[in-house]
This record gives structure tokens, C-alpha cells and sequence, in this order.
């Protein structure tokens, strides 16, 4: 079954506060589409959705903020809680269900049963945020037995926390879809995100310098460039001369986000980097001409 994207009569999304009534409510509800969230929604968020409502017959988005992708010294306690703002921007994407547990609710035992990841986790941002991908891979993982669903919708924008779930659910023979989208994008460029909140209005206008840059490292490597550490280089010199500082800039194959070869042609542009107090990641994707 298939659905407009537009939402021509916007209702209320159901509030699930707890995994029993999320159940109950999905039961004979056809096909399933998720997008789960951490709440303090933009309009990359509603994107997923909207894409969601276009092939579900119910869909269901979740809200909460988990303690286990967080550091001690991170944003946990003062990210942003807006769930009554949350809903009605999830009725204009046609969400049919919220669920929106307690953190005793979802963890009502101390969680030390854990999804390790494996090596891909250790990688770039795992490098920068020790025990990210192990908490998201453990609450995504909680969440896909709870919700059950048949596909679930990730941005590209969190390039390799995509690619840690797809490896977590082929690894794990999980009968879910795993379906990308495309990053959302401010018209300067800026990659929408929660915590571009927390910069200054000086710091909101260089913000799309990272995307700027990333753009002409696509450039340079579809005219034929192979020099790509050289180009890493450069392009942190670039971010730290602006009063940017950058954790990493790396180019990598897509599909496993190692070091590219002579060969590789499907390469993916990482970056991170922090802007005042707040760090920002950003990526693109690149085919380079063979060689």
C-alpha cells in the first residue's frame, strides 16, 4: 500500500509510551516503516518520514534520547526535549504512532547486554567518541525488536552509523530493510542537524564553509586527482585557518569506509569538525573517474 507524501488532513500521532501499548496498537497494521529519532525533530527528520508514509501502510517513529551513545563530558542532559513540538511536525508527515518511552522503560534493568559493533565501530567517529556506535548500535537493535519493523529509514548525513546498522542487521540476520536517504540541506549547504541549535549567529554563517569545501574535495577528485592525503591535508589546514577544529577530513571507499585504492571509484568524503562548542559532521559522496 501506498501513500501521498502531502498530508492533506494532518492528525495527532498516537503517543506509545511504552513498548506493551506500541504492540498492542501495530497489531494487523500491514506494512511497517520506522524512523527512529532522538527527538528535537528538523525537516531532515520529516523527509524520512514523508518517505516512510510513501511505502507503509503504518508508520511509527520513536523518541528518545539514549544514554548510551553518549560520553560523560557530552551533550546528554542538555540536548533539546521537545516532544509536544515533535508531534506536530510528525502529523504533517502522516506518523501514525510515537513511541516515546522513559529511559526505565526502555532499559528497566541496567543494559549490560551490548551490541559490539566490530571493527567498523573503532573507526573515524569511533575514534573521536569512544562507545557511540555500541550504544547506538544497542538501542537501534532494542528498538528494531520492539517496533518490528519492515523497513527503516536512516539519512546518509550519519554516513557511518548507517553503515553500522546495515552491517549490525545483515551480521545479525534481521528481516528488516534498511533504506537511505539522502542528507537534508539548508540553502546554504548546511547539513540540517539538531545541534546546529547551538551555534552562534556568526558561527551559523561559517557553518557552510564544511559543506563548501567538501564539494570542491568532490571536484578535485573527479577531475582526476589521486593525491588524497594531500587533499585531507589541505582541507584541514583550510577548516583550522577559519577558526575551525577539525578531528578529521578522510576519503574512503563507501562501502567499508577503509582507505581507497588506485582502482576504487565509489568514495565517500568524511569530515568533523568543531565550530565554537559545537562539533559538526558532514560527508559526501563521490565517483571518481577510473583510472
Amino acid at each position: 500500500m501506498t501513500h501521498n507524501a502531502t498530508v492533506p488532513n494532518p492528525k495527532m500521532p498516537t503517543l506509545c509510551p511504552t513498548q506493551s501499548a506500541l504492540r498492542q496498537a501495530l497489531r494487523g497494521r500491514g506494512v511497517i516503516g520506522f524512523v527512529p529519532t532522538m527527538g528535537n525533530l528538523h525537516d531532515g527528520h520529516i523527509q524520512l518520514m514523508r518517505m516512510a508514509r510513501e511505502r507503509a501502510d503504518c508508520v511509527v517513529a520513536s523518541v528518545f534520547v539514549n544514554r548510551l551513545q553518549f560520553a560523560p563530558h557530552e551533550d546528554f542532559d542538555r540536548y533539546p526535549r521537545t516532544l509536544a513540538r515533535d508531534c506536530e511536525l510528525m502529523a504533517t508527515a502522516g506518523v501514525d504512532y510515537v513511541f516515546c518511552p522513559t529511559e526505565t522503560e526502555l532499559y528497566p534493568e541496567p543494559q549490560t547486554c551490548l551490541v559490539d559493533p566490530g571493527p567498523l565501530a573503532t573507526l573515524h567517529e569511533g575514534e573521536f567518541r569512544t562507545g557511540f556506535f555500541r550504544g547506538v548500535a544497542t538501542v537501534v537493535s532494542k528498538l528494531f525488536h520492539i517496533v518490528s519493523p519492515d523497513f527503516a529509514i536512516f539519512g546518509k548525513k550519519d554516513y557511518q552509523q548507517l553503515q553500522v546498522i546495515r552491517h549490525m542487521v545483515r551480521q545479525l540476520a534481521m528481516p528488516i530493510e534498511i533504506v537511505a536517504a539522502e542528507t537534508a540541506r539548508a540553502e546554504d549547504g548546511l547539513a540540517l542537524s539538531s545541534r546546529n541549535g547551538y551555534l552562534s549567529p556568526s558561527e551559523r554563517a561559517e557553518a557552510p564553509r564544511l559543506y563548501r569545501l567538501l564539494s570542491t574535495l568532490a571536484a578535485q577528485l573527479q577531475s582526476g586527482h589521486h593525491e588524497l592525503w594531500q587533499l585531507e591535508t589541505d582541507a584541514m589546514a583550510t577548516l583550522a585557518a577559519h577558526g575551525w577544529r577539525p578531528d578529521y577530513v578522510r576519503i574512503r571507499r563507501q562501502s567499508d569506509l577503509q582507505p581507497a585504492t588506485e582502482a576504487c571509484q565509489d568514495l565517500v568524503i568524511l569530515s568533523a569538525a568543531h565550530l565554537g562548542s559545537t562539533r559538526l559532521i558532514d560527508n559526501l559522496e563521490v565517483q571518481r573517474p577510473a583510472r
